[in-house]
């Protein structure tokens, strides 16, 4: 289930990165958001604030949100395409001034996939070098409600991919550690994810 026309946000006969693993001949491409590996931003510029989450939802679509412990297929994940970047990442986004990240990453997830959503378990904060500017990202699991995407400049796709498939198509590395913890946290909720 990756790419396929049938998946809600995929744009029919169009071939995106599916990250640094899926394909050796086609690397990811550079991500000018995050500055290499190792950059040490410069003294005194103020942190980027940002929130996100890892959005998951059961994986039949037509059928109810969410999924029965004890029976159906794992659940799915929306990942994000940002054609500035040419990626493929969990939603996220910078925080307005004074807003609380936990609201913040609820925000940015209605703006960026249309869906409506429950945060749960925090998960790991992303650290990082952003044009020379300290980054600081935090995350939750956050469970889809329900709502509608619609491309726009920022996101032009949106796929529901299994935790496999979705570890695939993640670009960065950061990323595909969150969607691990994700998964391990859905399993101690009871959840299916394998």
């Amino acid at each position: 289930m990756s790419g396929t026309p049938e998946e809600p946000g995929a744009v029919p006969g169009r071939a995106r990165n599916a990250g640094p693993d899926a394909d050796p001949v086609r690397p990811a491409p550079p991500d000018e958001e995050r500055d290499p590996p190792g950059t040490v931003p410069e003294p005194g510029a103020p942190a980027i604030r940002a929130a996100g989450c890892v959005l998951w939802r059961g994986a039949r679509p037509d059928g109810p949100v969410g999924v029965d412990p004890d029976a159906g297929p794992p659940p799915v994940f929306a990942l994000v395409h940002r054609p500035k970047y040419d990626d493929w990442s969990h939603p996220k986004g910078k925080l307005l001034p004074g807003e609380d990240a936990r609201a913040g990453a609820v925000r940015e997830v209605r703006e960026e996939t249309g869906t409506v959503c429950a945060p749960g378990v925090e998960l790991s904060t992303q650290y990082y070098s952003a044009k020379g500017r300290p980054k600081e990202v935090r995350y939750w699991l956050a469970e889809a409600l329900g709502g509608a995407f619609e491309p726009n400049d920022e996101i032009d796709e949106l796929l529901w991919l299994e935790p496999g498939a979705a570890r695939e198509r993640l670009t960065h590395p950061q990323d595909r550690e969150l969607l691990d913890e994700a998964v391990a946290a859905l399993r101690a909720l009871g959840r299916p994810a394998a």
